[in-house]
């Protein structure tokens, strides 16, 4: 039986509400010139986001792929996996068009 995305994103918040750590291939993606995305929006689609997917099966532990708004509202996607004492952010990055339909929660089929 898998978590309901409610679930995930209550133990999301509950462990980012202790620490927040980005890994190093989120700085990475946050850092690209096209990018540019501020931890203080990552925060911001953490604690005000919907969860858009749940991964209750990866190998990372059970993680979710988060939707929100950053500066100037543009949407922002936020991989994420609640640890018992931190929220480890997988990646960060700016939906594109060419991916994902204009809602940013559906995935565009191949």
């Amino acid at each position: 039986m898998t978590e309901a995305p409610q679930d995930i994103l209550e133990q999301v918040r509950k462990a980012a509400a202790k620490r927040i750590l980005f890994l190093p291939h989120a700085l990475s993606q946050m850092n690209t010139p096209e990018e540019l995305i501020a931890t203080g929006e990552v925060r911001e689609v953490i604690f005000h986001g919907v969860v858009v997917e749940d991964y209750p099966e990866d190998a990372r532990g059970h993680s979710c792929l988060m939707l929100g708004r950053g500066n100037k509202a543009r949407p922002i996607h936020v991989v994420c996996a609640p640890k018992f004492d931190y929220l480890a952010v997988i990646t960060a990055y700016l939906p594109s068009s060419e991916r994902w339909e204009l809602d940013w929660r559906t995935r565009k089929e191949k």
